[in-house]
């Protein structure tokens, strides 16, 4: 008996949608349409914003800081080449 109601635990879930969708109900439709219009109209208004007035970041720059620019400055140049 404790093998059958650990079967049916899981299954009982999937019945109840099946039944749904053959009775025609798609269930969380509704909740589906609500969140594609309330993010529609989020990224509508932030995209006229962005390009309204504000200016693109600078590129970041990779130029050595902290330790690094102490060992290039304290750094000695090889010998020139004798040609």
């Amino acid at each position: 008996m404790i093998q059958l109601g650990a079967f049916l635990l899981p299954v009982v879930p999937l019945l109840f949608l099946l039944v749904a969708l053959l009775l025609g109900r798609y269930p969380g439709c509704d909740a589906i349409v609500r969140l594609s219009e309330r993010l529609a109209s989020r990224s509508g208004s932030r995209g006229s914003a962005a390009a309204g007035g504000r200016l693109p970041k600078a590129p970041r720059s990779f130029a050595p800081a902290g330790g690094l620019l102490i060992a290039l400055g304290h750094a000695q140049r090889p010998p020139p080449l004798t040609a």
